[in-house]
């Protein structure tokens, strides 16, 4: 498949169904590339005073034309594409809609048709377009786009409002664009597509991912993997509450598109949003500087001119988990000297306003031993301190980001002077706080390269599987199982009762039933030979587990299932019977290395329960690892399963004991 030279980088350019009647598409777009630096041919047959043909406007330009921008109804679009591809084009940008978005796949199938007949790229349809100031070139039905100023942010997004949106909102901050692409349809180019055209993209120095749909998850991801590798990556991902239909298993039900998704970008390298304005805090941080991955989590030294706005950013980096050091004794012996006495000064710094040497203060705690990145909150107090010369590159050798309140006029002013410095510059202390967290997270992300260690493989029986059968699976793969006994008459369990010791927990087993709380499919805390009878009684079943308890614990969820866009993932959870309800959920691609797998856990809301909380059991997130490592291994070697899960896996004082597990799949 051809480059996308000829779409972003043009020779020559055609728009096919342009007209003289300014309120058409066609005319709107030939205005938008007026502007560009190379050939302009308008194409329009029934205009004698326009190229019949793009083959026409070839020969009579003696130039080439590469792109075609293509402004004709849908069902003309396909001709049209073959016909500028037989004159040469190596690319094409289909802007109309009324195609598979409008219930109408065959037009859309016939330009893929074209697509494949002639090798030519496609951008659309149903997109309004892109745009690359550095080069002038706005391929986009929204002229004023052409305002935006050129910089070092790629936008890639599935929707063209929310590519123009973004480009906008960069513009806005004094970050500006590189390439700005609104995918559309994306009947041939892809995210994935643009992304690796980006790796070697010398204007581009961070790039914003808007994700709505994802039609092959392996493509995506090992894109955005090549590309986070060189260049920072931001997404944000939309359907947060979509939650889809339920699949049979815990796991199905919590690994929803949208969890998978941002749990395999996340993966790949990409730090994820929330929505469009930390987007933009983010990436255009990105853009400017990137920390170099260390041995622990980045730490932050926050400077602040006042202090209310400080507390701000303090409390939600902390919220984020975001190491904020307390600065070494002889940091704070020099910022004694810097300081009045009544300042704050062991991190954060409370310089009480800007002033002179103000500079110096942040190059104080720049110079601190445990502090990789400084934040810095100010108003701008033009009488008092120019901030841009205050804060030369001399002055904060240690990567800085810069946060700055006033008026409008005052604040784009001292942000053009920063930005000319080499700060990123927020305007909020939320916008700080958004700028620090995705700096330290790429940084994290980064950290975890790396090969992803292989497992043996791993053999699995034909099914179906109840429960004692999935954990003689779970027994192979080495992960702890309660000792237990499948019976089948109420003399081996009393038999099994004598052997195992009580208490005891009596379990249904039927290999079609997947949650056995819910139908009183499972008595705990079985202590006599009397209860035990009681409990047989009540349960009426042909066959039963009977199982050693295990001992009180945190229970947690993990489970693998074969995505239908990802392929098999991995889930990492807050278990038990509340799993659904409480959705706490981490969700990565399998397979993956064990520090993937180890850092999962870090994701979750609850994760202080994991880590002796009140005294309780402290996960070994290296044990973890091997559990979800090995889950993962089952699905890649085993085409038959289709889910494997473990629920409760419960962490205990002597490690993980798996006390319930499911699989299902082909039975044959």
């Amino acid at each position: 498949m051809k480059g996308l030279d000829g779409l972003f980088t043009p020779r020559g350019v055609a728009v096919i169904g342009a007209s003289r009647n300014p309120a058409k598409l066609g005319a709107v777009m030939a205005r938008s590339l007026s502007t560009y630096g190379a050939p302009l041919a308008l194409v329009n047959p029934r205009d004698p005073e326009l190229h019949g043909s793009v083959a026409e406007a070839v020969d009579s330009l003696g130039a080439p034309i590469d792109l075609a921008v293509v402004c004709v109804p849908a069902a003309a679009a396909a001709d049209a594409v073959a016909e500028a591809a037989k004159a040469g084009a190596s690319a094409a940008l289909v802007c109309a809609g009324g195609f598979a978005e409008a219930g109408h796949p065959e037009y859309q199938r016939a330009l893929v048709d074209v697509v494949e007949r002639h090798g030519i790229r496609l951008l659309g349809p149903n997109t309004s377009g892109f745009l690359v100031p550095g080069r002038g070139l706005t391929a986009s039905f929204v002229p004023s786009v052409a305002s935006v100023p050129a910089g070092g942010v790629a936008v890639v997004a599935a929707s063209g409002g929310v590519n123009h949106a973004l480009s906008f909102l960069l513009a806005e901050a004094g970050y500006g664009v590189s390439l700005a692409v609104g995918l559309g349809n994306a009947a041939d180019v892809d995210a994935a597509d643009v992304l690796d055209h980006l790796v070697v993209d010398p204007a581009t120095k961070a790039v914003a991912l808007h994700i709505e749909s994802v039609a092959d998850g392996s493509r995506l991801a090992g894109a955005v993997a090549r590309l986070s590798a060189v260049k920072p990556v931001v997404a944000l991902v939309v359907g947060r509450n979509d939650v889809g239909a339920f699949a049979k298993s815990h796991t199905g039900a919590l690994a929803t598109s949208w969890r998978t998704t941002r749990g395999v970008l996340r993966q790949s390298g990409a730090v994820l949003v929330d929505d469009e304005r930390q987007l933009v805090d983010a990436v255009g941080a990105l853009s400017m500087i990137r920390l170099n991955p260390g041995a622990v989590r980045p730490g932050v030294g926050l400077v602040t001119a006042q202090a209310g706005p400080g507390l701000l950013v303090l409390d939600g980096l902390r919220g984020a988990g975001i190491r904020v050091p307390v600065l070494a004794d002889e940091t704070q012996r020099r910022l004694g000297e810097q300081l009045p006495p009544m300042t704050y000064q062991a991190n954060p710094v409370d310089t009480g306003r800007p002033g002179p040497g103000f500079g110096e203060v942040v190059r104080t705690v720049g110079d601190d031993p445990a502090v990789d990145l400084v934040a810095v909150y100010a108003l701008t107090e033009p009488d008092s301190v120019d901030l841009a010369v205050e804060l030369s590159p001399q002055i904060a050798p240690t990567p800085t980001v810069v946060a700055v309140g006033g008026s409008t006029a005052d604040v784009t002013a001292v942000r053009s002077g920063l930005h000319e410095r080499g700060y990123p510059v927020a305007t909020s202390p939320a916008a700080l706080t958004h700028a620090v967290r995705a700096l330290v997270e790429d940084a994290c992300l980064n950290q975890r390269r790396g090969t992803n260690e292989p497992l043996p493989p791993v053999a699995v029986q034909h099914g179906p599987w109840d429960e004692h059968q999935a954990k003689t699976v779970l027994d192979a793969l080495g992960i702890h199982t309660p000792p237990r006994a499948a019976c089948t008459t109420a003399e081996e369990a009393h038999a099994a009762l004598d052997f195992l010791g009580a208490p005891i927990a009596l379990k249904i087993l039927d290999a079609t039933i997947l949650h056995k709380t819910e139908i009183g499919g499972v008595h705990l805390g079985i202590r006599t030979h009397a209860d035990l009878q009681e409990a047989l009684d009540a349960l009426g079943a042909e066959r039963v587990l009977v199982e050693r308890m295990a001992p009180a614990g945190v229970d947690l969820i993990v489970g693998a299932r074969r995505d239908p866009v990802f392929g098999p993932v991995v889930l990492v959870g807050l278990g038990g019977t509340t799993a659904e309800a409480l959705g706490d959920v981490a969700v990565r691609a399998a397979p993956l290395s064990v520090a993937e797998a180890a850092s999962m856990v870090d994701e979750l809301i609850g994760r202080a329960l994991l880590d002796g909380w009140r005294g309780g059991p402290v996960l070994d997130r290296e044990e973890l690892a091997t559990v979800v490592r090995a889950l993962g291994q089952v699905l890649l070697d085993s085409p038959r399963v289709d889910e494997i899960e473990i629920n409760p896996l419960r962490l205990t004082r002597d490690g993980l004991v798996a006390l319930d597990a499911v699989i299902t799949g082909k039975e044959h």
